[in-house]
């Protein structure tokens, strides 16, 4: 009898031995004690279980208990959403006879799935969803013979999806999303026909093709494998699912065209095929689909014309952006009367948007930026009232803003930079209320900014550079208390800026340059907590630099050159952490403040006549004479120099020339070489370049040398520390025996691999009491270079890295003890040297993908841990490495190079990197994370690469994207940085910082 099960019977007994005091005194029937029983294994901080009195005669009428008609035996039992914690006691549960349904949704259900769930026989509904769970999915679940519902989504369960799972009777709903489940999806699962739903979307599958089996699943409804890992053609089968109304096959990898058998579903009410690989051009016979409502086949490589019949289709929503499609829209689109999503950036097309668009549909999202379109903007955009964002940026789009966008009240984005549109922008549109992003940028607009923009309460970036506005800054814009950055360079605005702009306490970024102003900066500017970047270059602004201005903490970029500022610079300004400062060409005098007299400050003071200071160009009249007597001293103090370094140059050659004698006086006859390749060298060539000169890296088991062969080639040579057989000779026996047992593991292992991305083992060479490895020489630079780069930004990813690999360590030591191996890197070469057990541990922990590439880019990519910090949380309990730890890792590396620190560091305690990242970013805000090494001008791309990290680094598995979306995400940082001034500020690529068709699918 189980100890928890003891004080209930007592507590019964209790009761029953009172009756023969009080008869009206009864016991709780044995449904009831069953389920006071499973509370008692519950944590239940909510109370939300207080109802369930022991006292009561039958549970029925307690918190989500319900029974039958006659109201004595158990049904159903729904706790969901209650906050309880503790195990799935099913060996309690299904003692209820009658026991048809249990819903514990959204709890902290934990520990692992008990097998004694093959006694409730008459189970119907089975709901664990968003819980704790882990462990392998039991197979004893399909004996259930009654089973129709079973969601077991949102857990961690791992392992491979049963076999046994194909043999349910009357399953009609299996959810098993969000979870940590590995192998491929069973072909078995075909055999459930009596299947209505079928949901695996997000788990870290391995790369499987769709089984065609699926396709017997005739009763299916739904189909669900979003981000399941799949590869391949979607299979033809697909169209004998004739019940089909919702189909996501979207973020994953399946490539080839869209099979035409789709087109026979008739039934579809939903399509998402987002972010694969596939394509051609969409199938014929897309008029078929006559229930369609909405298509999301976007982030592909389709190309040809958006099909006619297609637009005929009362759609919903339709997004096929960042494609090949060309042509023009067909303009049976706007008579779609719900169309209220339309997204089709970044293909070919081009043409007219069509005249009526919005005239009957309430549309919502319009997004056609990054194509060839022409023409005006249709007037009728927004005549159901609904419109909330209009994206036409890149394209040709002429003419002046439609004055009915003015009474859009529900508008909130406006971006329609990059055209040729002219004209003034209407007086509504500068006040619309909602409206948090105005971009107009790079046009031929005129006119002046409307005093009607005091009504844009919500307005946060207004972006205006490189048109023909005039006139002066109305005194309205300091109204906008949400404005954070206000962009009007290259324009014709004049007179002074208004005093009511120190008022905006959110501004980051004002930008001017390039324009007409005049007249004194406004006073109270210490009020710009927030500035970041201010630049009001090339304008006619006088008066002083505010002295205020120092009090700015998080100024960054201050451009204040060519302008008639006078007087002296503000002494604060020297305690400033700038990035870029300059001054120049105006009429500034006295001293210059001693740390600004930098070299990088160089240029930033010239122009100004009466400025002095230990700059070059700076009063160099006044400084003749004071300077004229340290000549005589530095021509002394130069003469010795050169002499000290002749004959120290002297001295050394000689030394050097010995030592050189002595090296070659080796008995090369007593070397033994070991080849593993065709050779062009031999170990002469090998031997006479073993020079201090030559290291390149140390480890820790021996020195690495690069050494130059006669042919030209460079060959990597590694001198393992000592010999075996010396160590053994000086007693210390145990340790000579590691040391042989590890060169010759170390030849063994690399001796016989084959792999593009590890260094080739050329030859060995042995001695007594010395032994050589050559390896291939790399000439790869590493990632941390490209980021902390002279240029401060994220370049470009290079093709291809090769390690170089010991096996002297032992990466067991890794995932076990956590010691990490040795990690250098070339002084010369930059090239990245590890030291550790890499074949032995291949087949467990895939690391021979250090890094893959595709036509594409990179494909993916495992990290070589070098601390306990590269490891992912989920490792403690499946003790199993995935793609998601994978993709932890690489984002710990990204964390890395954006932070400039290691994966652990004393200054951390007991945190690693992701955590002290996290605390601090909470506690201390951005700018106390990233290396202020980094150059601040690319803040805003090292920030999105930041957020790669820590998207990568989530502590749940399911919320880390995958490595091609992670990829994607950096290529886009990439190219934004080479198509500046665009920006990104939003959530749709390349115009959103993510990607609005990650969604899922919707019912």
């Amino acid at each position: 009898m189980e100890e928890k099960q003891k004080p209930l019977l007592m507590f019964c007994i209790v009761l029953l031995s009172m009756l023969s005091l009080s008869t009206n005194v009864t016991c709780l029937n044995q449904d009831g004690l069953y389920l006071y029983q499973f509370k008692l294994t519950l944590d239940d901080p909510d109370s939300s279980l207080s109802s369930w009195n022991p006292t009561d005669t039958t549970p029925c009428n307690w918190f989500g208990v319900r029974c039958d008609a006659t109201n004595t035996t158990v049904t159903e039992l729904d706790l969901s959403d209650t906050n309880i914690q503790g195990p799935f006691t099913a060996s309690i549960l299904c003692r209820l006879p009658n026991l048809s349904s249990i819903n514990l949704f959204n709890n902290s259900i934990n520990q692992t799935f008990p097998l004694q769930i093959s006694l409730c026989k008459n189970l119907l509904h089975l709901d664990l969803s968003q819980n704790l769970l882990t462990g392998p999915l039991p197979e004893s679940l399909s004996s259930l013979p009654n089973l129709r519902y079973l969601d077991l989504t949102g857990n961690n369960f791992s392992g491979n999806i049963p076999i046994s799972f194909g043999t349910f009777q009357k399953l009609e709903v299996l959810s098993l999303v969000s979870n940590l489940l590995e192998g491929t999806i069973p072909p078995s699962l075909g055999n459930i026909t009596t299947l209505k739903m079928l949901n695996l979307s997000y788990n870290p599958f391995f790369p499987g093709r769709i089984p065609l089996e699926l396709g017997n699943l005739t009763n299916l409804e739904v189909l669900w494998l979003t981000q399941c890992n799949l590869v391949g053609v979607i299979p033809e089968t697909l169209g004998k699912l004739k019940k089909l109304k919702d189909l996501d096959l979207a973020l994953n990898d399946l490539y080839g065209s869209i099979p035409s058998s789709l087109t026979e579903l008739t039934s579809l009410r939903q399509i998402e095929l987002y972010n694969n690989s596939l394509s051609g051009e969409l199938p014929r016979g897309m008029g078929k689909l006559t229930n369609l409502r909405l298509l999301d086949a976007s982030m592909n490589h389709l190309t040809g014309r958006i099909p006619e019949e297609l637009c005929s289709l009362p759609l919903e929503s339709l997004n096929l952006y960042e494609n090949r499609f060309e042509g023009e829209l067909p303009a049976s689109i706007a008579d779609s009367p719900n169309l209220y999503e339309l997204r089709l950036f970044g293909n070919r097309l081009t043409g007219k948007l069509p005249e009526n668009l919005g005239k009957r549909s309430p549309l919502r999202w319009l997004d056609v930026s990054s194509n060839q379109f022409w023409g005006s903007i249709p007037a009728s955009l927004c005549d159901l009232g609904e419109l909330e964002e209009l994206l036409m940026i890149y394209n040709l789009f002429t003419g002046e803003i439609p004055a009915s966008l003015g009474t859009c009240q529900s508008l909130s984005r406006v971006r329609l930079g990059y055209n040729r549109f002219s004209g003034e922008v209407p007086a509504g549109i500068w006040g619309l209320p909602h409206v948090y992003l105005l971009e107009l940028a790079q046009n031929s607009f005129s006119g002046s900014i409307s005093k009607t923009i005091a009504g844009a309460g919500n307005l946060s970036l207004l972006i205006l550079s490189k048109n023909n506005f005039s006139g002066t800054v109305p005194d309205e814009v300091g109204w906008l208390e949400n404005l954070v950055q206000f962009s009007a360079a290259d324009n014709m605005f004049s007179g002074s800026l208004p005093d009511s702009l120190v008022n905006l306490g959110q501004l980051g970024i004002l930008d001017f340059h390039n324009n007409r102003l005049s007249g004194e900066l406004p006073k109270g500017i210490h009020s710009w907590k927030k500035l970041n970047d201010l630049n009001l270059a090339n304008n006619e602004i006088v008066g002083k630099i505010p002295d205020e201005i120092a009090s700015l903490s998080v100024l960054n970029f201050l451009d204040l050159s060519h302008n008639q500022f006078s007087g002296k610079i503000p002494h604060g300004l020297q305690n400033m952490k700038l990035n870029q400062l300059n001054f120049s060409y105006n009429r500034l005098s006295g001293e210059l403040p001693p740390q600004l007299a930098k070299e990088m400050y160089q240029s930033s003071f010239l122009g100004n006549p009466g400025l002095c200071g230990d700059l070059k160009g700076l009063c160099d009249g006044r400084n003749e004479v004071k300077n004229l007597g340290y000549v005589w001293l530095l021509r002394a103090i130069f003469l010795l120099a050169v002499l000290v370094f002749l004959v120290g140059v002297v001295w050394f050659y000689f030394r050097y020339k010995n030592f050189k004698e002595s090296r070659r006086a080796i008995d090369k006859s007593k070397w033994t070489l070991m080849s593993f390749h065709k050779l062009g060298f031999g170990e002469d060539e090998i031997l006479n370049c073993l020079d201090e000169d030559n290291v390149i890296g140390s480890g820790s088991s021996g020195k690495v040398y690069k050494v130059v062969l006669n042919s030209g080639e460079a060959v990597a040579v590694k001198k393992i520390w000592g010999g075996a057989r010396k160590e053994v000779e000086s007693g210390d026996v145990e340790k000579g025996r590691v040391q042989d047992n590890a060169f010759d593991a170390e030849v063994e292992t690399l001796g016989k691999i084959r792999h593009k991305n590890i260094v080739k083992l050329w030859c060995c060479c042995t001695t007594r009491d010395c032994q050589l490895l050559v390896y291939e020489y790399m000439q790869n630079g590493s990632l941390g270079d490209l980021l902390h780069s002279s240029k401060g930004g994220l370049l470009e990813w290079p093709t291809r890295y090769k390690i170089a690999v010991d096996a002297a360590d032992g990466l067991s030591y890794l995932h076990h003890d956590c010691v990490p191996p040795i990690v250098h890197r070339d002084v010369k070469s930059n090239n990245i040297l590890l030291d550790g057990d890499f074949g032995a541990k291949v087949a467990d922990f895939g690391l021979a993908k250090v890094v893959e590439t595709t036509g594409k880019g990179i494909k993916s990519m495992s990290v070589i841990a070098g601390s306990c910090g590269y490891i992912a949380p989920e490792y403690a309990y499946t003790l199993r490495v995935n793609e998601k730890s994978d993709i932890y890792s690489f984002g710990v590396v990204i964390l890395e190079l954006v932070t400039g620190r290691r994966p652990v560091d004393p200054e951390f305690g007991e945190k690693d990197l992701v955590k002290w990242v996290c605390t601090t970013l909470d506690q201390k805000g951005v700018d106390h994370v990233i290396d202020s090494r980094l150059d601040s001008c690319f803040k805003e791309e090292i920030c999105k690469v930041f957020n790669i990290g820590l998207m990568c680094t989530s502590p749940l598995p399911i919320n880390r994207p995958s490595m091609r979306r992670v990829v994607k995400m950096l290529q886009e940082v990439g190219i934004e940085n080479q198509m500046k001034p665009a920006k990104k500020d939003g959530k749709l690529t390349p115009y959103y910082y993510d990607d609005a068709s990650d969604h899922g699918s919707v019912v």
